[in-house]
C-alpha cells in the first residue's frame, strides 16, 4: 500500500486531483491511499507527495505558508529525504523562486526561475490560455513513459514558470512561443497543466508518478 499525501492548503482542486489519483492507481492495480491532509504527522508518514494548486500565486504561496508545521513537513520529506513530489499547475509554480503575479512573492525556491505572465505572440491570443496542447521537447523521464509529443494535455493559466536553468525544463508548449509545461529536479516534478482533466494521457501520467522511485 502506497501513502500519499495531497497538502491541503485551501487550495481549490484538491479533491479533484485525489480522485484523478485513486482512478489512476485503480486503473494501474496501484494499492493507494490518498489523503488530503495539512497534519504533520502525515505528511511525514507518506511515500508520495502532492502540492495541488489552483488561481493567484500570491493566495496559494499564503495559504500555504499559513500553516507553517505542514509546509516544514513537506520540506523535510522531499528537500530532506527524497520521497516523490508532483506539483500541479499553481502547485507547480510555486515550486519556483519567485512568482511576479502582480508583486513579487517568494517562492518555495526549489526551481531556478520565476513565474511569470504569458506574453505570446500574437499579443492577441487569449490570456488566460485554455485549451490543449501538445507537449514538446519531452526528456526521457519516468514520469513520462508512454507519453508522446503527440499526445495533447489540458492547460488553464495566465503565468508560467521561466526556469533559468534549462536542464530542470522536462516538457513544454507552443502558445505564439515556447513556455514551460513540465519541470524535473531530482525527486520532484512538476506540470503546469491539469493531469486530472487530461483525459487518458493524465492519467497515465499519474500512475507513471504512482510507480516513480526516484
Amino acid at each position: 500500500m502506497s501513502r500519499l499525501a495531497i497538502i491541503d492548503y485551501g487550495s481549490g482542486n484538491v479533491r479533484s486531483v485525489r480522485r484523478a489519483l485513486e482512478a489512476a492507481a485503480s486503473h494501474a492495480g496501484i494499492a493507494l491511499e490518498a489523503a488530503i491532509t495539512a497534519d504533520p504527522a502525515s505528511i511525514r508518514a507518506a511515500d508520495q507527495i502532492v502540492l495541488p494548486g489552483v488561481g493567484h500565486f500570491a493566495d496559494c504561496a499564503a495559504g500555504l505558508r499559513a500553516r507553517p508545521e505542514a509546509l516544514q513537513a513537506m520540506t523535510d520529506v522531499v528537500r530532506g529525504q527524497g520521497r516523490p513530489f508532483l506539483g500541479v499547475c499553481v502547485g507547480m509554480q510555486l515550486m519556483a523562486e519567485v512568482g511576479r503575479e502582480d508583486e513579487e512573492v517568494e517562492g518555495l525556491g526549489w526551481i531556478p526561475g520565476a513565474v511569470e505572465r504569458l506574453k505570446p505572440d500574437p499579443a492577441s491570443l487569449p490570456i488566460p490560455h485554455m485549451g490543449w496542447n501538445e507537449l514538446v521537447g519531452l526528456a526521457d523521464h519516468p514520469v513520462f513513459a508512454g507519453i508522446t509529443g503527440e499526445d495533447s494535455v489540458y492547460f488553464t493559466h495566465s503565468y508560467a514558470l521561466a526556469a533559468s536553468d534549462s536542464a530542470t525544463v522536462a516538457a513544454s508548449f507552443e502558445y505564439g512561443g515556447r513556455f514551460v509545461a513540465a519541470v524535473a529536479r531530482e525527486n520532484m516534478f512538476g506540470v503546469q497543466f491539469h493531469p486530472e482533466k487530461s483525459q487518458a494521457v493524465g492519467q497515465k501520467l499519474l500512475s507513471n508518478f504512482l510507480r516513480w522511485r526516484p
